[in-house]
């Protein structure tokens, strides 16, 4: 890479990579800020959910527990305490005492219930009761505290010696009489009957939230039957200790949502990164083209002013020689006069090339098809250079193929292409290293494939490396290595031959193989007629 080239890297490294990386650092941190607060928002709206749910659980127990204070001090007939309990299912006991050491503690539950208890359970159960509260004097003290100072607060218990029912204890001041209440109730059918109408409204259409125990025997969904590991957020149920509620978006947990919206940023991000990256190789493969493009050209200049020069030195120097009458016999005056016309007609050659190359830049260059003989064409070619290839030493022929038919040609545009592929053809077999036993020959060789008719212009030479076959009819490309580089051209010889072959709707095929030659096939298909 030279070090204009290097330059421009790194020019556009600065300019355009480093702004993609600071974008893409950039967008991916302020995406992870992002679905952070969302998530969090997310994790706060449920937490409200789950609030406002545990909020009306207490406030139907707040409700029971003033009920309960004017149940039980008024005097009611065995008619309105079964109406009680039949209003309130999920209550199974209430209790009264005046104290935590209260010998006889008043149970006051529905007929169907006391009746299924002798009086063996009803000793248990008041013993249970007395032994609970006996173990809990800092909390009945602290209840007590908060009734002095005008509030009522329930406290919970989950006991197994009360099997299948939660205790909800609180205290009261009735005619300036402390007593402590309590109320045993069934968790699963208070669920089930007080708090299930509630969570539905709340859950809608948009989320499950469940109430389920510790030990998962039992579950609740507002919706439809989820897994556990599926609840996305869970808090205590207050009023029952044993029991939890949980809560998942309906369809689609959080994390899925955000998972989502994620991934499709982050691709997003990475396909405008491919897309910048993508612009930023087209931007450089193209300035790269333009740096390499100003490199031949400079060299076509050089290359072509050391080719002008040549044949002009040579001819000004031997005509020079011959207006001076300084050559005596007519034998060496004829070999400069044939120099000077060599040298002329090479000087016409890479002037009409370069104007040919010129009008096909230009889009101007005009051919002229008629019906032609590919064989005669060839052979004209080949009687042109016959007498000057075997005064340089090499075995030239054609090999004709005398079935191939009357086609369409621009004749002298197909004998130039000829015409260049016989000078690489002498150029690059005629070197100082070519090696011992190596022929210098060179075969024009015509013939037809399918729907094609080809001629073919064959070398013994030193061949073309395969990595330089593609570019070889590139304009102003020359091999860049060993003697091939140090041969004379002007790189537009196999570039006219490619335009004039296409011009034709045919194509040029190249085998070459190091060190044994080269062929060159031009395959021009048949006329439609």
């Amino acid at each position: 890479m030279n070090k204009t080239l290097r330059k421009i890297v790194l020019i556009l490294a600065a300019v355009i990579l480093l702004p993609i990386i600071f974008f893409m650092t950039n967008e991916i941190t302020t995406l992870n800020e992002n679905e952070s607060v969302i998530n969090r928002i997310y994790s706060d709206q449920l937490d409200a959910i789950l609030f406002s749910v545990n909020q009306y659980s207490e406030d139907i127990i707040s409700s029971w527990a003033s009920q309960n204070e004017i149940f039980l001090n008024e005097n009611l007939t065995e008619t309105e305490i079964k109406n009680f309990f039949s209003s309130h299912t999920s209550l199974t006991m209430i209790f009264e005492a005046d104290s935590i050491d209260d010998e006889k503690i008043k149970f006051i539950q529905p007929e169907s219930l006391a009746d299924q208890n002798d009086e063996h359970n009803s000793d248990l159960l008041n013993h249970n009761i007395k032994s609970i509260l006996s173990e809990k004097t800092d909390i009945i003290k602290r209840l007590y505290n908060y009734q002095q100072q005008g509030f009522r607060k329930i406290e919970p218990f989950a006991d197994s010696r009360i099997q299948d029912t939660n205790l909800l204890l609180f205290v009261s001041e009735a005619d300036n009489n402390k007593k402590i209440y309590g109320l045993l109730v069934n968790p699963q059918q208070f669920i089930q009957k007080n708090l299930s109408p509630k969570i539905q409204q709340i859950a809608g259409n948009e989320f499950v939230i469940s109430v389920y125990d510790t030990l998962k025997s039992f579950q609740f969904n507002s919706h439809k039957e989820i897994d556990l590991p599926k609840i996305q957020q869970e808090k205590a149920l207050w009023i029952f200790p044993d029991y939890r509620l949980g809560i998942s978006l309906f369809g689609t947990t959080i994390e899925d949502l955000v998972n989502q919206r994620t991934k499709t940023n982050l691709i997003l991000i990475s396909i405008l990164t491919l897309i910048l990256i993508a612009g930023v190789w087209f931007v450089f493969r193209n300035i790269k083209k333009e740096v390499e493009l100003a490199e031949v050209k400079s060299d076509f200049v050089s290359n072509v002013s050391h080719e002008l020069r040549t044949p002009l030195s040579l001819i000004s120097m031997f005509a020079e020689t011959l207006e001076l009458n300084r050559v005596k016999t007519e034998e060496k005056k004829k070999e400069y006069y044939s120099i000077i016309s060599q040298e002329a007609n090479r000087l016409g050659r890479i002037v009409n090339t370069i104007l040919n190359f010129s009008k096909m830049e230009a889009g101007k260059r005009q051919f002229n098809f008629v019906n032609s003989y590919l064989n005669d064409v060839a052979e004209n070619v080949y009687g042109s250079y016959k007498f000057h290839l075997e005064n340089k030493g090499f075995a030239f022929k054609i090999i004709k193929d005398e079935t191939i038919p009357i086609i369409k040609l621009d004749e002298e545009a197909i004998s130039e292409a000829i015409v260049n592929l016989l000078d690489n053809a002498v150029k690059y077999s005629d070197l100082p290293d070519r090696q011992a036993g190596q022929k210098k020959e060179i075969i024009i060789r015509t013939g037809l494939e399918n729907n094609f008719a080809f001629v073919e212009v064959e070398d013994k030479g030193i061949g073309i490396p395969e990595t330089d076959q593609k570019k070889v009819f590139d304009k102003f490309f020359r091999v860049s290595s060993g003697l091939v580089h140090n041969t004379k051209g002007t790189g537009l010889g196999l570039t006219l031959v490619k335009h004039i072959v296409e011009a034709h709707k045919g194509r040029v095929e190249l085998n070459s193989e190091i060190g044994k030659g080269s062929i060159f096939r031009l395959v021009i298909p048949l006329s439609k007629s």
